[in-house]
């Protein structure tokens, strides 16, 4: 039986504190400027792709030895459960989305369906699918007004509880819409079937990945400063085809998304096998192994606190004051983890998830 990969859920502790992150910047603020509110833009969309590409290797992982040995009995539990948990995330997602409208778990839901559909076929058909999806956005934008029913300065959405509006948002222009994210945990899945305890295959993982992402960049930049040619209006229009911003899901982002994820979790495995036994290594794996309940916790918890006790109006808050505590958010995430762990096997939310899906 081959060893759990620990790099796995420090590459989801790591995730899920970078969404924290970006999630009290939008929440409470980024008032001022400098390198903290240039470090916080850095990770939006970035943490949450990775979130999902994290979500497409576990799904991996818990079918990979059923389908090698042909178990087919194995191969269709392993289908319902996944089934189960798309459906329990997509409800809990929509349950508090009346007080965060950007939640990722109903788009998850709906991710773990389609990549349920790939779960037995080829690596390269998956790969082609991925392909396939991030393409798919586009031509859709060319049939679909990507603004409708945005209301960005408030990041409102008039009609979500419409039939129309609710399909919209959640396939095509919503925080995180299935076409093209849903390409995420595809590309996740494919990569959990890969040998992730081949140090070479990670090696080669993490310094391609990084190699793509600075190219994207580099022709991001390239492409935007060429065509743009000073001319700030038309400058505006290109970085939201031609940007790596998440928001619209382009398919320069969708590559840098999947490149500076992919390199960060090569970058974990390899670390945590150096360092298995490190402090922070330790405290960080078990970090990951709650990151349900902690992603629930940021929203019910951390925004609510400041929402009910803070001195200021949500959206108000200088960008120190949003980074610091998130730092501090996460801090306690983590001691959480380190003591809860110590005496349970899983998270309050991932026992109650593993109960009601097993």
């Amino acid at each position: 039986m081959k060893k759990r990969i620990i790099g796995i859920d420090v590459a989801r502790a790591l995730a899920v504190i970078g969404m924290i992150i970006v999630n009290f910047k939008v929440v409470f603020g980024a008032n001022g400027g400098g390198v903290l509110k240039g470090f916080a833009q850095v990770l939006e969309g970035k943490a949450a792709a990775m979130f999902v590409v994290l979500a497409g290797i576990g799904l991996a992982l818990m079918t990979n030895t059923a389908l090698k040995n042909q178990d087919s009995i194995k191969i269709k539990k392993a289908r319902q459960r996944i089934f189960k948990r798309a459906m329990l995330l997509f409800v809990i997602g929509l349950s508090y989305i009346s007080i965060w409208p950007a939640d990722i778990l109903h788009f998850y839901g709906v991710y773990m369906l389609i990549a349920l559909w790939f779960i037995r076929k080829k690596p390269n058909f998956i790969l082609l699918g991925v392909l396939g999806i991030i393409v798919l956005f586009p031509i859709l934008l060319l049939l679909i007004d990507y603004e409708t029913a945005w209301n960005f300065p408030t990041l409102s959405y008039a009609d979500f509880w419409t039939i129309k509006g609710f399909f919209r948002n959640l396939f095509f222009n919503g925080f995180h819409p299935v076409i093209p994210w849903a390409a995420f945990m595809l590309f996740g899945l494919w990569y959990g079937k890969q040998d992730l305890h081949n140090h070479q295959f990670l090696k080669k993982s993490l310094w391609g990945a990084l190699l793509i992402f600075i190219l994207t960049q580099i022709t991001s930049a390239i492409l935007l400063q060429t065509l743009g040619k000073g001319d700030p209006v038309v400058l505006d229009e290109l970085i939201l085809v031609l940007g790596t911003s998440p928001m619209p899901p382009m398919p320069l982002y969708m590559i840098n998304g999947i490149s500076i994820s992919i390199f960060i979790i090569s970058g974990c495995i390899l670390l945590s096998k150096k360092y298995e036994n490190n402090t922070i290594i330790g405290a960080l794996n078990k970090t990951g192994q709650l990151a349900l309940t902690f992603y629930v916790a940021h929203v019910v918890l951390g925004m609510g606190l400041v929402e009910v006790f803070g001195p200021l109006e949500l959206g108000n808050y200088s960008i120190q004051f949003s980074l610091f505590y998130a730092l501090a958010f996460s801090l306690f995430c983590i001691l959480f983890a380190v003591i809860w762990l110590d005496y349970k096997k899983a998270g309050p939310l991932e026992w109650i998830f593993r109960k009601l899906t097993n």
